[in-house]
């Protein structure tokens, strides 16, 4: 096989070589039919068995209980900015025929970019008020950047809101909530009503099966595109509480914001994800990489390989910016362990770094074009010994520059 780049990229990011190798016969044949994956009927016996399969192992690697159905379907994250809101406000409206547009109330969890734009989206479409519940640009040592997890104090949540959104990793800014509910950097689950359904929405796209989802049942719908850990662009994971599956169209009788069809969730949820053409493919592919990942051992084990990774990562971050030649874009504790993102100081040298990064056979180092700098994705098919190449780079080129020297 011809050597292979090491793919440190944001996303559409990097695949295990064995489920890749293994796609190429199911390209060619898939499961014995003689079509290939990218030719056969998405309404087949063979597809709608091999869809049932990957459903039942999200299932078992995430734990989800029977209260939630897993749907899949197309547009990524920020096409779930819209649906989510069409959703959840259909089923607030039939829970709560007689409030105003006003009076519905969306509650958002402002951490980066993407939690943002979420917002934005809520706003833009409008049929309810948005509450900005934290905004951790307000704990920035300049008031605008996203480089903290606010505080528990930080946050202020509507009494009955209609949902309830926050993004779990930010993809651009480098900042996660803390698996750690110990930790101050945690999402303040505390905080929420106790026994009572709540209108919970994560956005778990960019951090999906690296490591286990806190309170996953307690969250009405949760989502994740899939290009980051567990497959190729184009296919969308819904996780959603049953409750939450509503009729859109009798919500729209009494006033809602009508939904098109293919953003219902009932839709899915009524035809299997099979209502139009699924990502065919996407769903093949992701389908091998969950198997891969039961085979070495489940979510436990790409938590610890996630914990060692992500801490060699910051350990030689933090020895860089004691010479000089690095600085760290994000307080510590609220740091990725899928983002890690820093500034090269000195003139010339992010793009000294980013070059001879490059001709070392890593790629994708270079920070999202809105905030420049380097951002490194170590996502679960990215080894171990990959990382370890890019830290053992990254001493060799902060001790030729080193800056503070004696």
């Amino acid at each position: 096989m011809e050597s292979r780049a090491i793919n440190f990229g944001a996303g559409p990011s990097a695949l295990p070589v064995a489920v890749l190798q293994e796609a190429t016969k199911g390209l060619l044949n898939f499961n014995g039919t003689g079509i290939g994956i990218a030719e056969i009927s998405h309404r087949s016996k063979e597809f709608t068995a091999y869809l049932q399969g990957v459903e039942q192992n999200i299932r078992k690697l995430l734990d989800v209980q029977p209260t939630h159905s897993i749907l899949f379907t197309q547009g990524g994250g920020s096409t779930q900015f819209s649906a989510v809101v069409l959703n959840m406000l259909a089923r607030h409206r039939l829970l709560h025929p007689q409030l105003t547009d006003e009076d519905r109330v969306l509650d958002y969890v402002v951490t980066g970019s993407w939690s943002k734009k979420a917002a934005e989206e809520a706003r833009r479409m409008g049929g309810s008020t948005v509450n900005i519940a934290a905004d951790s640009r307000k704990y920035s040592q300049d008031q605008k950047s996203f480089d903290n997890i606010p505080p528990a104090d930080a946050y202020s949540f509507s009494n009955d809101p209609a949902l309830i959104y926050y993004c779990a990793n930010e993809t651009v800014d480098g900042v996660e909530f803390s698996a750690e509910e110990t930790s101050p950097a945690s999402f303040p689950f505390h905080l929420l009503p106790k026994n009572a359904l709540l209108p919970l929405v994560g956005d778990y796209s960019s951090s999906f099966m690296s490591r286990a989802i806190p309170h996953l049942s307690d969250h009405a719908i949760i989502y994740a595109g899939a290009q980051k850990n567990v497959g190729p662009a184009g296919l969308t994971i819904l996780i959603v509480r049953n409750d939450c599956i509503v009729d859109v169209d009798a919500a729209a009788r009494l006033g809602a914001i009508p939904v098109p069809i293919c953003l219902a969730y009932k839709t899915l949820a009524d035809h299997n994800s099979l209502y139009n053409t699924p990502p065919v493919l996407s769903i093949y592919i992701t389908g091998l990489v969950l198997e891969y990942m039961l085979q070495l051992g489940g979510l436990d084990y790409y938590a610890s390989l996630t914990n060692r990774k992500s801490k060699k990562l910051y350990d030689v971050l933090k020895d860089g910016e004691t010479k000089g030649i690095f600085k760290g874009k994000v307080k510590e504790g609220s740091g990725s362990q899928m983002n890690v993102v820093f500034d090269v100081l000195g003139e010339g040298l992010l793009a000294k770094f980013i070059a001879g990064a490059e001709e070392r056979g890593m790629k994708g180092l270079k920070g999202h074009r809105s905030v420049g700098g380097v951002r490194v994705s170590i996502y679960n098919a990215v080894t171990e010994e990959e990382t370890d190449q890019l830290i053992s780079y990254m001493e060799q080129f902060a001790g030729q520059h080193e800056v503070n020297k004696e």
